[in-house]
């Protein structure tokens, strides 16, 4: 497992989309031939992960807002990401 750079800018690649089912009340993270359903946490670094954002920017925009410890929650989010990385899910690019 490698780390995430806090440079690197994470979105989701082409033909992945994050989804709300308005029927179940939950968030879906839609890929070929896959769904993940993304708990509340995972939902809110997704919504961010917009191709734009550094993990830096994102993880100091949570820390703002859920005035949470930013050390905390950037270990929280790299390992998040770099899961999400593995599942070819996002791109860390």
């Amino acid at each position: 497992m490698n780390d995430v750079s806090s440079d690197a800018i994470p979105k989701l690649p082409r033909g992945v989309r994050l989804r709300h089912d308005e029927v179940r009340g939950e968030w879906l993270l839609l890929a070929p031939e896959r769904v993940l359903k993304p708990d509340p946490v995972a939902v809110a670094v997704l919504e961010r992960c917009d191709g734009v954002r550094t993990v830096t920017a994102i993880v100091d925009d949570l820390a703002t807002a859920y005035a949470a410890p930013r050390e905390q929650i950037e270990t929280d989010v790299k390992a998040m990401l770099r899961d999400l990385a593995d599942k070819r899910v996002l791109d860390l690019g």
